[in-house]
Order: C-alpha cells, then sequence, then structure tokens
C-alpha cells in the first residue's frame, strides 16, 4: 500500500525536476564555474548531493508515513469538552460535535475528514498532491523538512548560478558562450530561482504556522472565529497556541539535534489529545 502511493504521475515529476536541478546544479553551474576536479567544486558539490539526499529522504518519508487514523475504540471526553457541564443535553452536544458525519465515528480534537483519503485524520493540516497523502499528525514533521530542505537547495542552486553568471558576465551575452550555452543558463536559472520564490514562500508558510501551532485549516477557521470574536467584543487566540518554542517542540521535538531529522518523531502523543492554553494557563 504504502509503494502504491509512489506509483502517481505528480510524485514521478518530482522526482524527475529533482534529477533536473541536480543535474543543472552539478553539470551546469559548479562545472562552468570551478570544476568538478578542483577542491571548490568537489566541496559545493558534496555539499548539494547531501542537500539533495536530506530532500529526497525527507519526501520518501513523507510519502510513505502514515499520517495518523483514528483509533476504532476512541471515545471523546465530552465533559472536557463542554467546560465541566454535568447536564445530558449539554454532555449530547458536546459529543454531537466531536463526531464525524461520513465515518459515522467520533473524531479527536483537530482531526478532519478528508475526501481524497476518504477517512479522518489526525492534526490534518492538508492532503498534498505533490505526496499523494495526507499531511497529518505522522507526517507533518517530514513534510516541513521537505520543504525545508528543498528551499535551502533551490536557493543554493540559484547562489551558485548567480555566482556564475557574476564571472561569465563580460562573455555571457556575446561571442561563443552566449550562443553555446547562453539560452540552456537562462532557462536553468529561471526554473531555480522560480523554484526559490514558490518554495521559500511554502516554507515561510509553515514556519508561521509551527510558530502558533496551527494547520493550515486551522488558520481558516481561526479567521471566522477571531471576527465572530470581535463582532461579540471579545478577543480571540488559537487554544492550541501554548508558547513559541513549546510550539516549536511540540513538532520538532524537544531535542534541538533532532530537528532536522524527519524520523525522529518519538515526542509526538497518539494525536488524539493536544496540550491547550487552559492546561498551561
Amino acid at each position: 500500500m504504502k509503494c502504491q502511493r509512489f506509483l502517481s504521475v505528480p510524485i514521478i515529476a518530482v522526482f524527475l525536476l529533482l534529477g533536473f536541478v541536480y543535474y543543472i546544479t552539478i553539470f551546469i553551474f559548479i562545472k562552468d564555474w570551478a570544476g568538478l576536479q578542483t577542491s571548490a567544486g568537489l566541496l559545493n558539490a558534496l555539499i548539494f548531493t547531501l542537500l539533495l539526499c536530506l530532500c529526497v529522504f525527507s519526501f520518501s518519508v513523507a510519502v510513505a508515513a502514515d499520517p495518523g487514523h483514528v483509533p476504532s475504540a476512541y471515545v471523546p471526553d465530552v465533559e472536557d469538552d463542554s467546560g465541566g457541564a454535568s447536564s445530558d443535553q449539554e454532555l449530547k452536544k458536546a459529543a454531537e460535535r466531536r463526531q464525524c458525519d461520513k465515518c459515522s465515528a467520533y473524531k479527536p480534537p483537530r482531526a478532519h475528514h478528508c475526501k481524497v483519503c476518504r477517512r479522518c485524520v489526525l492534526r490534518m493540516d492538508h492532503h498534498c498532491l505533490w505526496i499523494n497523502n495526507c499531511v497529518g499528525h505522522w507526517n507533518y514533521k517530514a513534510f516541513f523538512l521537505l520543504v525545508f530542505y528543498a528551499t535551502s537547495g533551490s536557493i543554493y542552486s540559484m547562489w551558485l548560478s548567480f555566482h556564475l553568471l557574476s564571472i561569465k558576465q563580460k562573455i555571457l551575452w556575446t561571442g561563443s558562450f552566449y550562443r553555446v550555452h547562453g539560452l540552456h543558463f537562462v532557462f536553468c536559472g529561471t526554473v531555480v530561482l522560480a523554484l526559490s520564490l514558490i518554495l521559500g514562500t511554502l516554507l515561510g508558510w509553515h514556519i508561521y504556522l509551527i510558530i502558533h501551532n496551527m494547520t493550515t485549516i486551522e488558520y481558516h477557521e481561526g479567521i471566522r472565529a477571531a471576527w465572530l470574536a470581535k463582532k461579540s467584543g471579545l478577543s480571540y487566540r488559537h487554544p492550541f497556541d501554548v508558547g513559541v518554542y513549546k510550539n516549536i517542540s511540540l513538532v520538532l521535538g524537544s531535542n534541538m539535534l533532532t530537528w532536522l531529522c524527519p524520523t525522529a518523531i518519538s515526542h509526538l502523543k497518539d494525536g488524539t489529545s493536544f496540550p491547550t492554553i487552559r492546561h498551561t494557563s
């Protein structure tokens, strides 16, 4: 089942794109700049190869990992949901708020039903076409590191292309270099520039979400909640925002040495409960 996720057009396209960027970075940018036989060229080639390997590893984990399914025996703590209410009617309403109409089962806090996967996913962020999988509780860290390493590699490749351009600028637009390499170089540089901008924006977005301990779904839900609170003369704060460092450690782990490892997820709980402002105040 996990291997079948790799057999999709978007995932194959991602691998082809990674191979293309690796080729132009090593065999065009670095080779034309310093050569692959020099210490500078070899060092930069090794650094970029390491970034690509980490990117592929994170990508594979994000694709293969189960984002998180709701345990079949899960039952919500309706007394906690109802704020300590004791009447049967209030407890019943609290339980109904936690039911998924499509799955006909209870769902934990932050879980949402994915219409593509056809099941509820723990701490669902979104369904990602490019990994052919949901981004949820168990693979969000791998997805974030995928974006981080892909952005780092794209920016590194873009820096190499600009560095090469600064060296070749006197002969790039005239003479044989332009006729043989010019258009090819401009196309490759445009590709890595576009990737850097797109991936950089996505990375910035998910850094914002991690700092505030939000998912993409919760961000959009929070906009409406904040509007309703303001309309009522109240202030709104995301209930799972427990402080910047705590928010980061809940996603990446408490040990900073393991932050950049996509499989270091021993810090994650079962995904059916999360600390809130009320629990930390």
